[in-house]
């Protein structure tokens, strides 16, 4: 569609050039006035209970390497594993990581299989801000393993 399917923004005469700025300087100012959504640890217990309903989480197992300081929001590395010998007896079916205050919550889910050997995985994640983060990991028999590390950024990531 070019400028002849709607003649009047071809030329346009100044009233709509005044509605067509004026809408959009509207549009800037109650997008400046929303701010940006947080989450909160009352967000991060709800995705928990609806990714793992009621089952318990038991402290152990997992291990998170993290930088406790990052620079910078958008690429804050995390290496994650799980104590499990990867049979097909006992193996680690995923693992997840929630970020506290990140908009959405969930932020990551590897699914595993008991072919990979070892249950470690690596990610480069963004982070809204300073913030808690916990990796849950669920094992072939249900149950669920947690672990949870700090981690203070300096320049937020996520578009913040």
């Amino acid at each position: 569609m070019g400028a002849s399917s709607f003649p009047e923004l071809a030329h346009p005469s100044r009233p709509v050039r005044r509605r067509l700025l004026a809408g959009l300087a509207g549009a800037a100012l109650a997008l400046r006035a929303v701010p940006p959504a947080h989450a909160t640890p009352e967000a991060l217990a709800a995705a928990l209970t609806e990714t793992f309903g009621a089952r318990p989480l038991q402290p152990g197992r997992v291990r998170i390497e993290v930088p406790q300081l990052s620079e910078d929001g958008n690429v804050v590395p995390v290496n994650l594993a799980v104590e499990s010998p990867m049979s097909a007896e006992d193996h680690v079916r995923a693992i997840h990581l929630f970020a506290e205050r990140n908009n959405q919550p969930r932020v990551i889910e590897f699914r595993l299989t008991p072919a990979m050997g070892l249950a470690r995985v690596s990610c480069r994640i963004r982070l809204s801000a300073s913030q808690r983060i916990q990796a849950v990991a669920e094992m072939n028999d249900g149950t669920l393993w947690t672990a949870a590390a700090e981690v203070e950024v300096t320049n937020a990531g996520c578009g913040l």
